[in-house]
């Protein structure tokens, strides 16, 4: 125990540290193998060593040497620091800070080891114990910048602000009146910025305001230090300075709407939901004329009054805005305006204005009221710009006429192809749109936001393959379509999820939504280097922003997206278990001879494509071999490509559960994360939680369908069961009765009247009257007629478009498709089914899924139908329960 070395060997070792430290694992070693020739059992040297080949890839024995140098030394703290570091590499954070104190216990003044342990706390957030150890380190070395900065960021971090304050004050008071030296001017600058935002947060905004005004003359970042000032000034009620210094601001940058909207607090016409008096608006209208008159070039000076204007004043002021950018052809101006079509009076302002322009160009080539003539481009332009309005109505017929006569104008133009494709995936012809996109890619290869809306299009197209070639070509390797891992390409990897979920792909889809929350896991590892930088560069606002930011990581949209994606997935799995050897082999024998040849040669040849991947992964594994020489690491090569490990496990519900319980902590006012919850609890028999989630989806969304389905079933199920035994039984029953009348449906009713109620209260709605349909069903399996009924006796409603196009159909094509799956899933009704498919065909004539006529499928299967008529077949019914023959479709209908 504690052998210590002789000179040379001590030397040796600081090499060893040495070349650890410069990245020379090679010489490292090399001087660790000679310490050890002599002593084979010096733990610290040991230690390294195992320390060393962790960098080089070589994970097990590193642990082993490791573990082999703290079991021959475990009075060293070297030992212990390099188990922490080493447990630390495999982000195996609370085993790495045991081990780190007991190195303390060893040595309790170690600065090193004092300051990793600090990084580790402030990582996995154990604030009380960051405190201390940021403490100890400022008391042995309280010369040293980063030790008082990094104990007052610790004290905020614990809430603890004024305690921040009083210990960057006595910091400040260990300074000389000179300072900072030039080299050091930002980062001191800085750190009175985060000072005043401390005495801000503290509500001490007197004292803020009077400190920044003080150090004005330290602080290099002027716009920060105007920032600061003005919201100080907004806070504590002096109006008439803080609109001084919002023109100021503004003068330095108009176009930035932060100081508009400052502004407006200032003077007082600021309403947070939009809504203003009509004296209130012209206050404003003659405000921004003013400013308007002072900032000639801002857009933002007049873009903002189209938020508030009204009716010709509106349209005044959207004609003078429009204009210009129509003549310029900015692409974007329907994004822009995009805004104001929560507003329908606004919208058929817009919708007029727009078909005035377009028959006055054609006409005289001019604007309204105007001599001066107008570019040829300026009518395509406004044709593009009426093509995606009229797609945001929802009549797609008009919209796609606008931009066919765009594209015979100037058929060279790329944005108007990636908007036509836009409109033909909104009207539900997914083909044709990727078709478009991937003409509009190839008008320009070297446009990456193209490529992508081209992916985008060919994955909700569920055309995979060719959406993953296409991906590739902006990666790094090309033929590599790990690199868009790499990059955490997240929104590539959902959506082909999302398409082979729908395929019915679990394991496809599994591995992509794992792969997104890979990257979450990766981006709360990536903060770690930043607690030792940020407080290094004094970046201390930026700092607790970026630590902020990551606390409330997992409720990002992408995040919640790929949790929700695998929970349903594993519940699929669940209710759809994979099969084993020997049923399959009981389904082969009850084939056909004709299909068992068939299905013989697709696993052959599934066989042979196995057999060649295990082939390039082993050339791969023998290319990456260098890693084990120091020169390069090598690419892990992937066990479980296509994700079929992942259908193996035992427990769908249990991994479900995993996920489940991220939603809950991060994302509990998502209705989706307690819909899940219940039907995760309902399939383990947890009755109690999937109440609770029942509760929690009442007071979130009482009125929506799928609540009141679950609803329902829950209390179907529990009276379904058979008498409780047990005093466990016994007790869930009791509280499942207590709170039977806290969910207002059911106050008095029996289940059936319940869903009459729900029924008379929605009858309008189409969802609804599905969700009553189901549950008729449910509570009652030889009612089914009634509820296919109720379904199918539903009315497509005209209501009002708020524009000059009269009326519009109710429904959504996504409720459409939803209603037609239940016809086929829930009540497996092939001729209700059928029916259901003509008439959406009817209402949503792009449709490739009810193959509407005017779809790009279309003739393509009434040639093959004619085909088969003219054999004298009929197709049957494919595996989504579809019967293919157009003319038999019709006739069912009628």
């Amino acid at each position: 125990m504690g052998v210590s070395l002789p000179p040379k060997e001590a030397n040796l070792f600081k090499l060893i540290v040495k070349s650890y430290e410069t990245k020379q694992y090679k010489k490292g070693l090399k001087a660790a193998d000679t310490i050890l020739k002599k002593f084979p059992d010096h733990g610290e040297t040991l230690s390294m060593k195992g320390l060393t080949l962790n960098c080089m890839d070589r994970k097990p024995e590193a642990y082993e040497l490791v573990r082999l140098g703290l079991k021959n030394d475990l009075k060293s703290h070297v030992c212990w620091h390099v188990y922490g570091l080493l447990y630390r590499s495999d982000r195996e954070y609370r085993e790495a800070i045991k081990c780190y104190r007991n190195a303390l216990r060893i040595d309790p003044d170690n600065i090193e080891i004092l300051r990793d342990l600090s990084l580790l706390q402030a990582q996995m957030r154990d604030l009380s114990g960051f405190v201390e150890t940021r403490q100890q380190l400022l008391t042995l070395k309280p010369n040293h910048r980063m030790n008082w900065i990094g104990f007052a960021v610790s004290q905020h971090l614990n809430s603890n602000a004024s305690k921040a304050i009083d210990i960057l004050e006595a910091y400040e008071g260990t300074l000389e009146d000179d300072y900072p030296p030039d080299n050091e001017r930002c980062e001191h600058g800085e750190m009175l910025l985060y000072k005043v935002s401390l005495l801000e947060e503290s509500g001490l905004l007197d004292k803020a305001l009077q400190e920044l005004r003080k150090r004005e003359s330290k602080i290099v970042d002027k716009v920060s230090y105007k920032e600061l000032e003005v919201s100080l000034l907004v806070k504590l009620n002096r109006l008439e300075e803080g609109e001084q210094l919002y023109r100021v601001l503004l003068s330095m940058n108009p176009d930035n709407y932060r100081y508009y909207e400052g502004l407006q607090k200032c003077v007082g016409l600021y309403s947070k939901n939009g809504q203003y008096s009509s004296e209130e608006i012209d206050q404003l209208d003659a405000l921004y004329k003013s400013l308007g008159q002072q900032y000639t070039r801002s857009s933002a000076v007049k873009r903002i009054p189209l938020d508030f204007l009204k009716d010709e004043k509106f349209r005044d002021a959207a004609d003078d805005y429009i204009k210009p950018l129509l003549t310029k052809g900015v692409p974007s101006l329907f994004s822009d305006l995009s805004p104001l079509y929560v507003h329908p009076d606004k919208v058929d302002i817009l919708e007029k204005l727009l078909l005035d322009f377009e028959e006055s160009v054609k006409t005289t080539g001019g604007y309204p009221g105007r001599s001066e003539k107008e570019p040829p481009s300026t009518l395509m332009w406004i044709l593009f710009y009426l093509a995606q309005h009229y797609d945001r109505r929802g009549l797609y017929d008009i919209a796609l006429a606008k931009i066919d006569e765009a594209m015979q104008h100037t058929p060279t133009v790329i944005d108007l192809y990636s908007v036509k494709s836009k409109i033909l995936k909104h009207g539900g012809d997914f083909a044709a749109a990727a078709a478009l996109a991937d003409e509009a890619r190839c008008m320009d290869l070297a446009d990456r936001y193209v490529n992508s809306q081209c992916v985008k299009r060919m994955l909700q197209a569920d055309q995979v393959s060719l959406a993953e070639k296409t991906a590739v070509l902006f990666t790094k390797d090309g033929d590599q379509h790990n690199n868009l891992h790499d990059m955490q390409c997240m929104w590539y990897e959902l959506a082909t999820a999302d398409s082979y979920l729908r395929q019915g792909d679990l394991g496809h889809a599994l591995k992509k939504y794992l792969a997104v929350e890979k990257h979450y896991a990766d981006i709360t590892e990536d903060q770690f280097d930043f607690h030792s930088y940020c407080l290094r560069k004094m970046t201390l606002r930026a700092y607790l922003e970026m630590l902020r930011f990551q606390d409330r990581l997992h409720a990002h949209p992408y995040f919640r997206k790929a949790a929700v994606g695998i929970v349903k997935c594993y519940i699929k799995l669940y209710d759809s278990p994979a099969k084993s050897s020997n049923e399959e082999d009981d389904e082969l024998a009850k084939l056909p001879a004709s299909q068992k040849r068939k299905l013989r040669q697709k696993q052959k040849k599934a066989e042979a494509r196995v057999k060649k991947e295990a082939e390039v992964k082993s050339e791969e594994a023998k290319v990456g071999a260098v890693s084990k020489s120091g020169k390069r690491p090598a690419k892990p090569v992937d066990p479980d490509p296509h994700g079929e490990r992942l259908l193996q496990t035992e427990d769908p519900l249990m991994e479900a559960g995993k996920y489940l319980k991220l939603l809950q902590t991060h994302s509990f006012d998502f209705f989706e994360t307690h819909l899940l919850s219940f039907e995760v609890n309902m399939r383990k028999q947890k009755i109690l939680l999937a109440l609770q989630a029942l509760k929690q989806l009442q007071q979130l969304v009482p009125e929506n369908p799928d609540f009141h389905r679950c609803l329902i079933r829950f209390f179907h199920k529990v009276a379904s069961r058979s008498a409780p035994t047990t005093d466990g039984e016994k007790l869930i029953s009791g509280v499942v009765e207590a709170e039977r009348p806290t969910f207002s449906q059911l106050q008095g009713k029996t289940l059936v009247e319940a869903n009459t109620v729900f029924l008379e209260q929605h009858k309008d709605s189409l969802m609804h009257r599905v969700a009553v349909a189901e549950m008729i069903y449910c509570l009652d399996p030889n009612k089914k007629g009634d509820a296919m009924k109720l379904i199918e006796e539903s009315t497509n409603n005209l209501v009002p478009n708020n524009g000059s196009l009269g009326l519009v159909r109710e429904w959504k094509l996504k409720d459409c498709v939803s209603v037609h799956k239940t016809l086929a899933d829930v009540f497996n009704d092939h001729n209700a089914t059928l029916r259901w498919k003509v008439r959406c065909a009817e209402y949503f004539p792009y449709s490739t899924y009810f193959e509407g006529h005017h779809c790009s499928t279309f003739s393509t299967n009434k040639d093959s139908k004619q085909s088969h008529a003219e054999n004298g077949s009929v197709e049957p019914f494919s595996s989504n329960g579809l019967l293919e023959n157009h003319d038999t479709l019709k006739n069912l209908a009628i």
